[in-house]
């Protein structure tokens, strides 16, 4: 057997660069790098070397540069991920939050942090997190629970399996997900005979999982037998490549479709048949058609209760729930009938053989009536026109930036106000439009992530919605991405805090109290300049006082070369008054406000409704 004398860390790198996807690029593009104790020598040494092979890339938070390998990865659906790489201690769990979000969007990314010494030698070393009952443990355990692979590398051959298990989890379509390899620091720097068969290049095809034949058989007949079904179209539809299947079966049978967050722009926007978003943050045509539903099929949905309406708003009591869903743990939700099976591959097989079943089409007067009810609210105010407080709505600026948008636009968002407006209003033309990190709707992803998403997909328009309150939770990306020369177009709504939260607040009774910034217990009050914050980072900045003002800083965006920052004030206040669902928040049973009284007395009635 022919050998290769390497370091375990050098072995890793050279068997990373060697992983390919059916499409012949490599499946992992590079990796993300901050160095300390526990990875530079090891891990830093051997990227040296791997230039050529391997990109490195260097971020200035470890969560941050997690966040844009994992938009990578969504925007690629999956075909491609990052790998990304810390010290132990502080740079490693910096990393948890972002592994708890690829885990819940069903994302791969590798995750490589340092880890105390396998030998024990100078235990405990800096940064370690002792167990007092288990000296097995480290601060790399928090990872378990967010890692659909979890692996300690304590000595270097042990490589040999766990490598090839990473990229198994990784591209497999049921199993995917994060992957992490916490490495020992001692053992990054220990050499091993290789065998050089180790390293070839390897190909990791895309499994397209068929449907048992009896649970494709119930599932035909129970279409069969409906008289109003849905499709409820979830992020696997995009993962799978199954936006041309999903056309093809609506338009087949006359099956209209909603969108949750994730399976948003699998239909262009203005297809007869796509009636827009659902659930929480619906739009009435949508929601109108689940309520009477009689059956209801999802595909590559996980069903999140923002979809369902928390589960309230599929209103028959005679509707039956069908989940086409590669997972079995996503198939069997709710009690639905599964077809456990790749989205493309289930919907080409049902297309064959519901054979002449059709359906009435939606009523087209519910799109034409959502357009008129909401389209004014998007609309630029006139000169004289002014909101309860002067300030701009989100709706406006949305609706501007969707006139500033063209078919190469991808606009995208996490959390906060802008996810509920962009689902009801963003008018998406084609898949891949529209990227909205809403499974675990961190605060944080919004800039790291547009940086993974051009870094993706270099032809696309990157813009970037993020409140006031996401920039201050995570801005360190952008001198990255200006450092990295990365167009992107950030849209900073600055509302005074958290306003999304605080209207929640409201809704449930409650007093506003520490979200907005004028609510919250402060000495001096706030005067962050985000347009000299963001210019100090290196990035074109510009404030624009009004809507007009916006529509000219979109026009100079177009013209830069890296990012681009418009900060516009906005009113904290309203939302989009159409369309919509209850969400289940709990309200206190006992409170001495009446107005949370009144609350709980609406969610108690809200509860009875669900089926």
């Amino acid at each position: 057997m022919t050998t290769l004398r390497l370091t375990a860390a050098q072995a890793m790198v050279r068997y990373i660069a060697a992983q390919m996807n059916d499409e012949g690029d490599a499946f992992i593009a590079g990796m993300w790098a901050i160095f300390g104790h526990g990875n530079v020598a090891g891990m830093g040494e051997a990227l040296y070397h791997a230039q050529e092979n391997l990109a490195t890339y260097r971020g200035h938070n470890e969560q941050g540069m997690a966040h844009a390998a994992i938009a990578y990865a969504k925007q690629s659906c999956r075909k491609r991920a990052m790998a990304v790489t810390s010290s132990i201690g502080p740079g490693a769990t910096n990393m948890v939050t972002a592994a708890a979000l690829a885990h819940v969007n069903r994302l791969p990314v590798l995750f490589v942090p340092g880890d105390v010494f396998a030998n024990r030698g100078p235990d405990p070393v800096l940064q370690q997190v002792e167990n007092f009952g288990d000296g097995t443990i480290s601060a790399n355990d928090c990872f378990r629970p967010v890692s659909r692979y979890f692996d300690r590398i304590t000595r270097p051959e042990q490589l040999l399996t766990a490598l090839p298990r990473a990229f198994a989890t990784m591209t497999d379509p049921a199993d995917c997900g994060p992957v992490t390899l916490a490495f020992c620091q001692d053992v990054q720097a220990e050499a091993y005979d290789w065998p050089l068969s180790f390293f070839e290049p390897h190909i990791w095809h895309q499994r397209r999982v068929h449907p048992d034949q009896g649970e494709l058989a119930r599932a035909v007949e129970a279409i069969k037998a409906a008289k109003k079904p849905v499709i409820v179209a979830g992020g696997g539809v995009h993962y799978s490549g199954a936006c041309d299947a999903l056309q093809v079966f609506a338009e087949q049978f006359a099956i209209p479709v909603v969108e949750s967050q994730a399976g948003k722009s699998a239909l262009a926007w203005d297809h007869p048949l796509n009636l827009g978003p659902v659930g929480v943050t619906g739009a009435t045509p949508a929601n109108s058609i689940c309520e009477e539903a009689d059956l209801v099929l999802g595909v590559g949905t996980r069903f999140q209760d923002f979809t369902t309406g928390s589960w309230a708003l599929f209103k028959n009591p005679d509707r039956k729930l069908i989940s086409l869903n590669v997972a079995a743990y996503d198939a069997v939700k709710h009690g639905a009938m599964p077809v456990q099976c790749d989205a493309r591959v289930g919907l080409a097989d049902l297309t064959s053989t519901l054979g002449q079943v059709c359906f009435d089409a939606p009523n087209p007067v519910l799109k034409s009536d959502w357009f008129a009810a909401v389209d004014p609210l998007c609309q630029a105010p006139s000169e004289d026109a002014t909101q309860s407080n002067g300030l701009p709505t989100d709706q406006q600026v949305i609706g501007a930036v969707q006139r500033a948008s063209g078919p190469d636009t991808v606009v995208m968002c996490a959390a906060g106000t802008m996810p509920g407006e962009l689902h009801k209003l963003w008018k998406a033309p084609r898949p891949g439009a529209y990227h909205m990190e809403y499974g675990y709707s961190c605060m944080g992803y919004e800039i790291a992530g547009a940086m993974g998403i051009k870094m993706a997909q270099p032809d696309r328009d990157v813009v970037c919605m993020l409140g006031d309150g996401s920039y201050m939770m995570m801005n360190s990306e952008l001198a990255t991405a200006v450092m990295m020369g990365i167009k992107i177009t950030i849209v900073i709504t600055d509302n005074g805090g958290f306003g999304c939260i605080n209207r929640l607040q409201m809704g449930t009774g409650g007093a506003e109290f520490n979200n907005l910034l004028t609510h919250a217990e402060h000495k001096v009050p706030s005067t962050i300049d985000f347009v000299q914050h963001s210019a100090s980072m290196g990035a074109s900045s510009v404030k624009a006082g009004s809507i007009a003002e916006l529509e000219k800083a979109l026009e100079q965006a177009k013209a830069a070369t890296g990012p681009f920052v418009v900060v516009i004030d906005t009113d904290p206040y309203p939302s989009t008054p159409d369309g919509g669902h209850w969400w289940e928040v709990a309200v206190p049973e006992v409170s001495q406000r009446e107005e949370v009284n009144q609350a709980r007395a609406d969610y108690v009635q809200n509860l009875a409704n669900r089926i």
